[in-house]
């Protein structure tokens, strides 16, 4: 890492970090929480004018690609400034059609053309590939609410990608193979996991400081002329491999495949080729379809559907968790408590709020093969899957 990266690095991990904290005081102090226009406006400046500092010498260096490591922890950071600035109301894609920090916005789109990603930050750069410094990762702010949410999400991450790691070693294996038993193991221990993680955090945050000051670091902006929506926790390959490998949801369904094709450019390059390889793979499921006419009584067979119908149930579990208690708790239910005119531009992904919550409705009843008439879940595939296990 160059000195000028290694100078940025420091200051989004201090200064940066102290601004937004004390910004985050000022508007949870008042009475409208959501009000940040007029507010604390010296820190703001001094915010943007650090920060702008940062950028135009690492933009006048040039060479920031020492290495993956280096040109996306600057693409990282150019992306939490660019981040906290939307956050402040010091830009915003509704009012512009451009991003006013040109210079930001040009190293953005060099790092991120550089490795094949999406010009801003993404979920990647504070979970999977947020190195701790002396205990401390990145964030935006120095608060409680937002470590809980940064470090909770990181562990659910890591419980997911295991799972997905288990699940592709039984595809090489075969699903009648009898060591797939240890991989299926791995994979529920996993998922159990994931779902620990939902509960604690559903438990654990604060609905409040998350809604008003965590949120709205992930919104939407502009890099030069174009909107880039926020990063999300489902930016990674696991989830999706999960997906996949089970077989509840197929690459080529028009509406899942649209789904894959959005989020690609938001993962890391491994993670983009996974999701890739994976999608040429045959699931589970089908494997299991295919055997049961002519070996539903064989003990093996029953050993492995049972263990798969096991790992769908704990993942269908995690995921209706995810949406029921912490979609609806944490974001639906503080928004409808908004005025009409504070929900316009809520949602990280960039449309309202109504039509987001319709979209995961419809993921979470893939994942969980819900019996809906609208929607190709695997409900009935399953179903006779189960009616086969003794």
């Amino acid at each position: 890492m160059s000195n000028n990266a290694e100078a940025f690095e420091h200051w989004i991990r201090t200064a940066f970090v102290q601004m937004n904290t004390e910004l985050e005081e000022l508007y949870f102090a008042q009475e409208d929480r959501c009000r940040v226009i007029g507010v604390g406006d010296g820190i703001k400046h001094a915010l943007r004018d650090e920060g702008h500092g940062h950028v135009i010498a690492l933009r006048a260096e040039g060479n920031t690609g020492e290495g993956f490591d280096s040109a996306f922890a600057v693409l990282g950071n150019v992306g939490l400034y660019l981040g906290a600035l939307r956050r402040h109301e010091l830009t915003n894609p509704a009012r512009e059609e451009r991003s006013p920090f040109p210079e930001a916005s040009s190293l953005a789109v060099h790092c991120g053309a550089s490795l094949g990603m999406a010009p801003r930050f993404a979920t990647a750069h504070l979970t999977l590939h947020n190195r701790a410094r002396a205990g401390l990762r990145k964030s935006f702010t120095a608060l409680a609410a937002e470590s809980l949410f940064i470090d909770e999400n990181t562990r659910g991450i890591l419980s997911l990608q295991r799972a997905a790691d288990a699940l592709t070693s039984i595809v090489h294996l075969g699903v009648s193979n009898p060591a797939a038993d240890v991989m299926f193991e791995a994979a529920k221990q996993s998922l159990r996991e994931a779902i620990q993680v939902n509960g604690r955090l559903a438990a654990n945050l604060d609905v409040e400081r998350f809604f008003h000051c965590v949120r709205p670091y992930y919104k939407p902006y502009r890099v030069g002329r174009l909107e880039y929506r926020g990063a999300n926790a489902g930016d990674f390959s696991g989830i999706n491999e999960l997906d996949l490998l089970l077989g509840l949801c197929r690459a080529n369904d028009p509406y899942y495949g649209q789904l894959l094709v959005d989020k690609l450019l938001f993962m890391l390059p491994g993670d983009q080729a996974r999701l890739k390889d994976c999608m040429a793979r045959r699931s589970l499921l089908d494997e299991l379809l295919e055997l049961l006419p002519g070996y539903a009584a064989a003990d093996w067979f029953q050993r492995s559907a049972r263990a798969f119908l096991e790992v769908c149930d704990l993942f269908g579990q995690s995921a209706a968790q995810h949406h029921d208690e912490l979609v609806r708790r944490f974001i639906e239910q503080p928004a409808a408590r908004l005025p009409e005119e504070q929900t316009q531009g809520l949602t990280a992904s960039g449309p309202p709020l109504p039509v987001l919550l319709r979209a995961l409705e419809v993921l979470r009843d893939l994942r969980v093969a819900a019996d809906r008439p609208d929607i190709a879940t695997r409900h009935r595939d399953l179903a006779r899957l189960r009616a086969a296990v003794r």
